[in-house]
């Protein structure tokens, strides 16, 4: 499959020469400073509307669809394309997905900014210091659920392409600007539904807006392996004062989770320094089942491993450690111990760093920070790999705090404007007419 590829050295924007005519970029950025107080005003308006999932408790992204396309039709963006996916959970009986575009002077090969609609639940509301659905802004943040994951940049999407239009600019290719659903429980009602449909094609510039570092610095071009494992340990439940008449389920998972773990961090020792965190993890996580009482010896207990493996391993021989693991436990305790696999993703193709979108985002990137961004790898799972199982080539970019699914989630109104500019930057590219 033949690919895309920038040709040369790496090359900055010159504002002085970039544009023919008498406006520069140094015009467009100026005019998205200037856009500053709306886009903060739409965020939180996006806050306000809890999107989440059916699995989550929510209704789903319906609300938050209507009121993205009524500001999008009020910004000028008539060609906008649903592609919903059905879903009887939800009061719509589908998901909603839009694809807004504006036109470029090539068609053929468009530039895609994808975002997500949906949001995770708060958590505890203890831990919040303010309503997570109602926005709160001070000290240069946004505050509230969905502020930085994913609000933030497809706001900054949004904005930018505003800006081009309302300054006149015509990108150097169509701009494609797709809002999904469902990123935050699996993807089935949104980007994977789109991947069915064949809407993405070899030769075009697809970024993800949904992860990065603080620096902004950090391109994201591959993922690791993801694996969440459940253990279902099944022993005998007896009063406490008759160990002898009970097999401890909660001895059991606890000698599991301590064997698992000892094996897989010996067995896989390899690091990638491409990653974040450059080795494999293999983290216990969520509890289930016991008792309610302290003098009752637990029959059953349930207990969880999220698992972000490097791709030069195979997640079959990490689920081989777990079984070995499992059998172990159960001739020590007389217990029962079954696994399943929750969540498996292998990892899929990393995107070459000497893609055309790798190099065109990190000139874009440059231009904005001046921080000469980097291709790297993560540990979190994007819906970029649905993509790139297909052969596509994607990038995923943000810069961001890390602050998606904790309490007190915010967005810096600075990353938010800047955000704007590097799309604005991407999207008009050194073929943009002025």
């Amino acid at each position: 499959m033949t690919k895309g590829r920038a040709g040369g050295g790496r090359n900055h924007y010159a504002l002085h020469r970039l544009f023919s005519g008498r406006m520069t970029l140094e015009d467009v950025f100026s005019h998205i400073d200037a856009l500053e107080g709306e886009m903060v005003e739409t965020l939180c308006d996006l806050i306000a509307i809890p999107a989440l999932g059916p699995e989550n408790g929510g209704k789903g992204e319906g609300e938050k669809a209507r009121y993205l396309e009524a500001l999008l039709r009020g910004m000028g963006f008539d060609d906008i394309a649903h592609y919903d996916a059905p879903d009887r959970r939800v009061e719509e009986k589908a998901r909603p997905n839009m694809v807004a575009r504006i036109s470029g002077d090539d068609s053929q090969h468009p530039f895609w900014l994808i975002s997500h609609m949906d949001v995770v639940p708060s958590g505890e509301l203890s831990h919040w210091e303010s309503d997570p659905f109602k926005a709160v802004v001070k000290d240069g943040k946004i505050t509230g659920r969905g502020a930085e994951d994913n609000g933030q940049e497809l706001v900054a999407s949004i904005y930018a392409m505003k800006a081009l239009k309302a300054l006149g600019l015509k990108p150097s290719r169509d701009v494609l600007l797709c809002l999904v659903s469902d990123e935050e429980t699996g993807s089935k009602y949104g980007l994977a539904h789109l991947a069915e449909l064949d809407l993405f094609k070899e030769g075009d510039l697809i970024v993800i807006t949904d992860a990065g570092n603080e620096k902004g610095d950090m391109l994201e071009v591959a993922e690791k392996s993801i694996l969440w494992l459940k253990a279902s340990i099944v022993g005998k439940q007896a009063h406490a004062s008759l160990p002898n008449k009970a097999v401890n389920a909660h001895r059991a998972a606890a000698l599991f989770v301590s064997l698992a773990d000892k094996v897989l961090h010996q067995r896989f020792l390899e690091k990638d320094g491409l990653y974040d965190v450059p080795w494999s993890s293999f983290e216990p996580t969520k509890h289930e089942g016991g008792v309610p009482n302290i003098n009752t010896i637990p029959g059953e207990e349930i207990v969880y491993f999220d698992c972000r493996v490097l791709p030069l391993h195979a997640l079959d021989d990490v689920l081989e450690v777990f079984e070995e693991a499992a059998r172990e436990v159960e001739n020590g305790t007389g217990a029962s111990i079954s696994l399943e696999p929750v969540q498996r993703d292998d990892a899929a193709p990393p995107t070459p760093h000497d893609a055309l979108v790798v190099q065109m985002l990190q000139r874009a990137v440059d231009t904005v920070h001046h921080n000469e961004p980097r291709p790297g790898g993560i540990g979190g799972g994007t819906v970029a790999a649905l993509l790139r199982k297909k052969g596509l080539e994607v990038v995923v970019y943000g810069k961001i705090d890390d602050m998606a699914h904790a309490p007190n989630e915010y967005s810096k109104i600075r990353n938010l404007v800047d955000g704007a500019k590097v799309y604005a930057a991407l999207a008009l590219g050194s073929g943009a007419h002025l």
